[in-house]
């Protein structure tokens, strides 16, 4: 089975797995082979180092989707029937986009966008950078202008957080502390008032009144909101568990990401999200296929000074250590994503940093199974 068929159907591609592993690249050849097929593709990445904006051979990448020219893909080798498109996500542009969208008054949602302690919340609080990014999937999505969303989200030791943004935001929203804050005759009110408790003495020492009186302000601005923000973290959950909407875990075949990816498969499992398969990438084989090493020294010697060839012997005898490793813990990968599609992808000479490294990706994740082999 090949990506083509894993999606099939499917509306959304939620790309995650630990870091370090070509998830980035994987989510990008992901849409570049989809929409090579004829589909309209749009990927969204999370990372600010820019690594998908120059894979794709762009300058940079905006918090909408930019299309990535059909020529400039032709000259790069890329034949394509569809659309590729392409964003990086600016998670406070994509909260004031929100805060615009769920509130009923332009001034009010100006006033909000405005205070000093929104601007520094919505990139503070736990789970911001997650909730904006599934906030702009599901904003794509319900747009109805892409075929399939591809999604790069962050690192494994994020995904908690990402899976548990919509109910993070809403649950601070709702809880005891901005209640307080937003009662007529609350925290907020006294502090404004003059009649700060000793606590909020001090805090007023640290950080100044008007820190404090931005946040009642913010609070009281906000309460109205509370159950627009709900309601949107409610669609969003829907829309993760829908049967148009597919995850696929990335990892490499070392050890960590591997446990990791099947930690996060059982997440998933407990979940009830929809799980898909796991692409596997830089997986060394043994081309010698368990010959030992040492018999290719003597006529390498014939070729090549005695140093030398001891050491290609002795790379060669790495090497085969190694795909030895690969080969267990994709065996044990396997057996713990009770009978998943594995898709494998070798180690190549260099990593992928460019179209032609996407395309070659791309040809992997999409071949039949004959033609990977």
């Amino acid at each position: 089975m090949n990506v083509a068929e894993l999606l099939e159907g499917k509306r959304v591609c939620v790309c995650g797995g630990p870091g370090g592993v070509g998830k980035t690249a994987t989510s990008a050849a992901i849409a570049l082979g989809m929409a090579a097929q004829g589909a309209k593709v749009a990927v969204i990445t999370i990372d600010p180092a820019k690594r998908l904006a120059n894979a794709l051979g762009l300058e940079g990448l905006q918090n909408d989707p930019t299309r990535v020219s059909s020529g400039h893909l032709a000259r790069n080798g890329v034949e394509m029937k569809g659309e590729l498109w392409a964003m990086m996500l600016d998670s406070k542009r994509t909260f004031d986009e929100l805060i615009d969208g769920i509130s009923s008054n332009p001034s009010i949602a100006s006033d909000i966008k405005n205070n000093r302690m929104y601007r520094e919340l919505s990139t503070a609080i736990s789970g911001s950078q997650e909730f904006a990014a599934i906030a702009k999937l599901y904003e794509l999505h319900r747009a109805e202008e892409f075929d399939l969303l591809v999604l790069d989200t962050p690192p494994t030791r994020n995904a908690l957080d990402f899976l548990d943004a919509p109910d993070r935001l809403t649950s601070f929203l709702d809880g005891r502390a901005l209640r307080l804050f937003m009662r007529p005759a609350g925290i907020g009110m006294r502090v404004l008032g003059g009649g700060a408790s000793p606590l909020f003495g001090a805090l007023r020492h640290i950080t100044g009144i008007e820190l404090l009186a931005d946040m009642s302000i913010l609070f009281q601005l906000l309460g109205d909101m509370t159950g627009r923000f709900s309601q949107r973290a409610a669609e969003v959950k829907r829309m993760l568990r829908a049967s148009s909407t597919v995850f696929v875990l990335v990892t490499s075949a070392q050890d960590g990401p591997v446990n990791e990816a099947i930690w996060f498969y059982r997440v998933l499992a407990e979940r009830g999200l929809p799980f898909a398969g796991v692409v596997t990438n830089r997986i060394r084989r043994d081309y010698l296929a368990g010959a030992a090493v040492a018999a290719a020294a003597a006529p390498l010697m014939e070729l090549v000074d005695f140093s030398l060839a001891i050491k290609v012997v002795e790379c060669a005898r790495d090497h085969q250590v190694l795909a030895e490793r690969d080969e267990r813990n994709v065996a044990r990968l396997a057996s713990e994503i009770d009978g998943a599609p594995l898709l494998l992808v070798p180690q190549f000479d260099d990593d992928v940093h460019d179209l032609q490294g996407l395309k070659r990706l791309s040809g992997y994740l999409f071949a039949s199974k004959a033609d990977a082999a």
